[in-house]
């Protein structure tokens, strides 16, 4: 447009120039040799203008035809080197889909195309073909290679990490994650993994300078950066407890600060707090993270706050837990727990049976076994309730990538990931022991062998009948009262009081009945 523009007003500077000489008339005489030349003024500026325009028609031809071989040259340049980004674009994209044989065809078409030297992204095709290849060996030289270029030292560093990672080696992971944060702080990869490695090695002030790094360039967001620092804080808070009291009690009190509802900083900064005979401050630390989210160890803290209280004071801080989250199966059991202290077993066995009610699992039924044991002695009773512990689901507990943990801890000891550990139920721990198949079958009850002890002919007893219909009901649900009433017609005289999950030992003195709630219809079950 410029260029344009520009042309335009030179014709109309030289329109006007002419119209200006058109207006005022005039003769040019010009002698030269002897000779005298005279013509108009409009004709001599018409020749001036004509000679000007010869000459630079002239040096344009003669610098074209001077530069003709270079600007041959350039050309084929130019056609080879797009190609060469054709060929390279086209090998991108094939690695990127898992096309290994395009992306080497590709990768050698570039490379005869465009020096490598110039475009560093051909080592970076080279090293993914090899990848697609299964060429992990070439690949990890390729990456090594790459780390003698500065352009291309993090993306080999990259591809180093990565191969470590697949191999399991976590520490030559973390050597080259390091080296990468190093040279590069805003590299997300490359500064969770320093931080895990730091985390592991109990640099818990070098972790936290990362994360504020990383906070500071927004790599993160403030919550995960909140989260990490108060993950961060509380395991260096229970790492100083014993040794510097004064700064574990700093730190535990910014984790708290950053993550309130975080149990186990709450717990380190409630310690610490008691510790400082400030009962009033840890108790609201405890209580803001009971609100959150009930936890035993919060529980376990507040009610012995003061260690100088009666079991009956323990009881009420118990209840006060209790009126901040009702309904709730951990609020049961802390004053389940704290009234068998105070030997209060009505209160006790009510607390523990509603935390069964709400949420049924082992630790409810072993603490009725032991609320049992210490009024009753009952022992037929006890044996009950600890066989409905061993078949019920198991407590929450820290769980971190399959292992799980009565304490909590910063970092995955699998995988050494930060902030791992989670605070739910594990796996059960036995699964279906028999899967029934499709059909008529399932609804089928399996009737057990005739042991050869007792003889063949011997008929299947009430109790194995029964075991047999838990079976089939555990594989089979919605066949349970089929299954059932194919048990009592194998077994129509078998006594109508056995009724146990599990066979009776010898000595076993038996239980009373349950009450008429206990004999509700149930879920028939072998585990």
């Amino acid at each position: 447009m410029i260029r344009i523009l520009f042309f335009l007003i030179v014709v109309f500077a030289l329109g006007l120039g002419f119209s200006w000489l058109a207006d005022r008339p005039g003769q040019m005489v010009v002698t030269f040799a002897g000779y005298q030349y005279q013509v108009s003024l409009m004709v001599a500026a018409v020749a001036v203008v004509a000679v000007v325009a010869a000459a630079m028609i002239l040096w344009w031809l003669l610098k074209s035809l001077w530069n003709s071989p270079y600007t041959i040259t350039r050309y084929f340049r130019v056609r080879r080197r797009d190609r060469g980004y054709q060929a390279l674009s086209t090998g991108m994209i094939a690695a990127g889909a898992g096309d290994a044989a395009l992306a080497r065809k590709k990768t050698k078409e570039a490379a005869k195309l465009i020096r490598s030297d110039q475009e560093p992204l051909i080592h970076l095709l080279d090293a993914q073909a090899s990848l697609l290849e299964g060429d992990h060996d070439g690949a990890r030289k390729k990456f090594e290679a790459m780390l003698d270029d500065p352009e291309m030292r993090l993306l080999g560093l990259r591809g180093l990490y990565l191969e470590a990672e697949r191999l399991g080696d976590r520490n030559a992971a973390r050597h080259y994650a390091g080296r990468a944060a190093a040279a590069a702080p805003q590299l997300g990869w490359a500064a969770d993994s320093t931080v895990e490695e730091l985390a592991q090695r109990g640099d818990w002030d070098a972790a936290l300078k990362i994360v504020e790094a990383q906070k500071s360039t927004r790599q993160i967001e403030p919550a995960v950066a909140n989260r990490r620092r108060a993950v961060l804080l509380t395991a260096k808070a229970e790492a100083l407890f014993d040794a510097d009291f004064n700064a574990a009690k700093a730190a535990a009190l910014e984790a708290n600060r950053l993550a309130p509802d975080f149990a186990p900083a709450a717990a380190v900064a409630a310690r610490a707090l008691f510790r400082n005979n400030d009962v009033r401050k840890g108790s609201k630390v405890l209580e803001a993270a009971w609100q959150a989210e009930p936890h035993p160890e919060v529980a376990e803290l507040y009610i012995h706050a003061r260690p100088g209280d009666a079991v009956n004071d323990r009881l009420a801080r118990a209840r006060k837990l209790q009126e901040m989250k009702k309904n709730n199966a951990e609020s049961s059991l802390a004053v389940a727990r704290a009234a068998l202290d105070a030997q209060d077993f009505a209160t006790a066995r009510h607390e523990a049976e509603a935390a069964i009610r709400m949420d049924r699992r082992e630790g409810a039924y072993l603490l009725l076994a032991d609320i049992e044991e210490a009024e009753t002695g009952d022992q037929g009773k006890v044996r009950q309730l600890l066989g409905k512990a061993v078949r019920a689901p198991r407590d929450p507990a820290w769980v971190a990538d399959g292992v799980v943990s009565e304490r909590w801890a910063p970092v995955s000891p699998v995988t050494g990931r930060l902030d791992a550990f989670e605070w739910r139920a594990p796996a059960e721990r036995l699964g279906r022991l028999i899967e029934a198949g499709d059909g008529e079958d399932a609804a089928k009850p399996v009737l057990a062998p005739p042991s050869k002890a007792s003889g063949g002919d011997r008929p299947i007893d009430g109790h194995a009948a029964e075991i047999v219909v838990e079976k089939q009901a555990e594989t089979s649900p919605g066949s349970a009262g089929e299954a059932a009433a194919a048990a009592v017609a194998v077994a129509p005289d078998a006594p109508a009081d056995r009724r146990d999950d599990q066979a009776r030992a010898p000595d076993d003195p038996g239980v009373e009945p349950e009450e008429e709630a206990e004999k509700a219809p149930r879920r028939f079950r072998l585990f």
